[in-house]
């Protein structure tokens, strides 16, 4: 039996501490570990990686050392508050960022660079810096700066968990230095970003990066006329009562507008699945910044995704896709197709939408595991 609900009519109200119970890594990484994650032999830099974070692990939460354990400490350790995973696509930084907090004593946090500025966004900056600091580590995954107001608050935050004694993790496919570049005119905030670099040890992960691949390509979008029979064959047949959120995109893009991204995820709690009519491209980039947030927590959710209208490779206008938020963008887009994709697949054999789905319709990278495409396929992050 399927229950139709509509993201459009829903306006959560979240408190802080329920805003915080959020910050820990999503389903698709919430049994990883050290042990779980598998280098690529040739790609060395991954074993160190490992090791690196293991011995950064040790350092957490922990009292220093004294007498003779002190004297005869191998080796001392950084000062730096933070480490920092530098790579491509697939190299499994979010698997070795998630195996870490897993690994730290708690209270810890694990959020993306997004969660985490939503997150000032909701509380102000001050109540976001004294919620943090009572933890023993925060880890940012897909850290980067798009603008120079994330580049002052990102440092200023960043300084503020440290000198409080947190320790910090975080990923990226920039280096810390050259955070910014290419958004704004750095050279304004070149100070701001040389801080925030110092805070981090730089930890790079070598390894095939897939960014080169281009935009996957999506399945078909259905028909309207499909629509009603697609939702049966994909949410009905499994016996249990399942939820579905059906909009029309342009009323859901308007009702985002009064929603607050931090509250995005419990926008979704509890929906097995979207349905949207008529989705159209974006060309506006506030709201394309927004639905890249939904997308994100779609994705965490693993939540099939039926649509109508343009497919997902023509979401975003060509002026945004070459724009500053091009990485955001391509992320959106990737993750947004894997999870039509597989509504579609369950679906194709009743449904056979038009244009066919192809088995390998979406341009993948790895689970965050290996460096090499042998485990459980998802798109690019």
């Amino acid at each position: 039996m399927v229950n139709v609900e509509h993201l459009a009519t829903r306006t959560p109200s979240v408190s802080v501490d329920e805003l915080l119970k959020g910050f820990y890594p999503s389903p698709r990484f919430g049994e990883v570990s050290f042990a779980s994650y598998r280098p690529d032999p040739a790609q060395p830099s991954q074993a160190a990686a490992v090791r690196a974070l293991e011995t950064f692990s040790s350092t957490i939460g922990g009292s220093e050392a004294r007498g003779l354990r002190k004297l005869f400490a191998a080796k001392k350790p950084s000062s730096r508050a933070g480490i920092y995973l530098d790579g491509g696509f697939g190299v499994g930084k979010t698997h070795l960022l998630a195996s870490l907090w897993h690994s730290a004593p708690g209270p810890k946090a694990f959020g993306t660079f997004v969660e985490y500025t939503n997150l000032v966004g909701a509380l102000s900056f001050h109540k976001t810096v004294e919620a943090l600091k009572q933890y023993k580590l925060v880890c940012i995954d897909e850290f980067e700066l798009d603008d120079p107001g994330d580049t002052v608050l990102m440092s200023r935050l960043m300084r503020e968990l440290a000198d409080a004694g947190v320790k910090l993790a975080a990923t990226s496919n920039t280096l810390p230095g050259s955070l910014g570049e290419g958004r704004f005119a750095a050279v304004d905030f070149q100070r701001e970003i040389q801080v925030l670099a110092e805070q981090f040890d730089v930890v790079r992960i070598d390894g095939e990066d897939y960014r080169h691949r281009g935009l996957p390509t999506p399945p078909a979008p259905l028909e309207e006329s499909q629509i009603a029979a697609a939702v049966q064959a994909e949410f009905g047949s499994a016996g249990a009562q399942r939820t579905v959120a059906e909009d029309d995109f342009s009323q859901l893009l308007g009702h985002l507008a009064g929603v607050h991204p931090s509250r995005y995820r419990q926008l979704i709690d509890g929906i097995d699945g979207v349905v949207w009519h008529g989705v159209r491209t974006i060309t506006e980039q506030s709201v394309a910044l927004r639905f890249v947030v939904l997308a994100d927590r779609l994705y965490d959710k693993d939540v099939p995704i039926l649509a109508s209208g343009v497919p997902f490779d023509q979401l975003f206008s060509a002026e945004m896709m070459a724009g500053g938020y091009l990485k955001k963008y391509y992320r959106a887009v990737s993750r947004l197709t894997a999870l039509a994709r597989e509504a579609q697949l369950q679906s194709a054999s009743e449904l056979a939408p038009r244009g066919g789905v192809e088995a390998d319709a979406v341009e993948t990278d790895a689970v965050e595991t290996t460096g090499s495409l042998t485990t459980t396929q998802q798109p690019a992050d």
